[in-house]
């Protein structure tokens, strides 16, 4: 007696084949298996996204019984897969979507088999509101990594990467005057090694300069006043008023993450030249 062949989505009946459309959708993914079919034949693994969840409450699915229904009749067993966790030592809103971008851009390079998870958590920086040096922003950053890897380390969490994101000013001498630029610096490590990725620099202007640094004001304060507005930094930043939003806070950090993580997500490039160098 001959072994039937494995049931796929295209062999389901009319009435689940309404419901393959979902599964299209791109999101955080689960992974799922067939299970033994027919003389307990396996299948191979099958990847859908977690957000077809959330069209339960939308009515798309009608409810859990129906979707229930569908998965019986293509044969699969939901496994949810081990997720590469990403801490980031900010609750900021253009820190974490900053973050979330940069990331979706190597997912499949820095976590082929498995989604990335993302999130934020409180922590110190250790340097002044408005670091005035790049050393200083870099300084920023990596204590940020340091006091949240030692955050999760404290209270069992896991994570697999650890992210700290600094915004502040650079001055530079130039032609017997100063230049003061803000940059976004970020440090990213995995518990073992850890690299700097920068953002670009915009020149600010003497009068906002002087007054961060003449008077010491934070530098979301200075820039509320500046553009007349409340609460610019958790908006378009200082970035978005200084270029008309054609670069805005979130923008510079996302640069700033996917620099930091090139050793990560494109280690291959970077182990040739060591090995070149060596």
């Amino acid at each position: 007696m001959s072994r039937a062949a494995p049931v796929t989505p295209q062999a389901a009946s009319e009435g689940a084949k309404r419901y393959e459309m979902p599964l299209k959708v791109h999101c955080k993914l689960l992974k799922y298996r067939w299970r033994e079919i027919s003389q307990g034949l396996g299948g191979s693994p099958i990847f859908i996204s977690r957000s077809i969840f959330l069209l339960f409450s939308s009515g798309s699915l009608n409810s859990p019984l129906i979707f229930s229904m569908f998965l019986s009749k293509l044969r699969l067993s939901p496994v949810l897969m081990n997720s590469c966790r990403i801490a980031v030592g900010s609750k900021r809103t253009p820190k974490l979507l900053a973050v979330e971008e940069a990331t979706a851009l190597f997912a499949a390079s820095l976590s082929p088999h498995a989604p990335l998870e993302i999130q934020g958590y409180e922590v110190e920086s250790g340097v002044s509101h408005t670091p005035a040096s790049r050393e200083e922003l870099m300084t920023g950053a990596r204590q940020r990594t340091e006091a949240l890897y030692k955050l999760l380390r404290d209270t069992s969490a896991v994570a697999d990467y650890f992210v700290g994101l600094e915004g502040g000013l650079d001055v530079v001498a130039e032609n017997g005057g100063r230049r003061v630029f803000l940059e976004s610096w970020a440090y990213v490590s995995d518990g073992v090694r850890g690299h700097f990725g920068c953002s670009g620099s915009i020149e600010l202007p003497d009068l906002l300069a002087e007054e961060v640094l003449g008077r010491g004001t934070e530098l979301g304060v200075a820039i509320d006043r500046f553009a007349g507005a409340v609460g610019i930094r958790d908006g378009q930043g200082a970035w978005g008023v200084l270029t008309n939003n054609l670069i805005v806070r979130q923008e510079s950090f996302r640069l700033a993450v996917l620099t930091a993580f090139a050793p990560f997500y494109n280690a291959r490039v970077y182990r040739a030249v060591a090995a070149a160098c060596s």
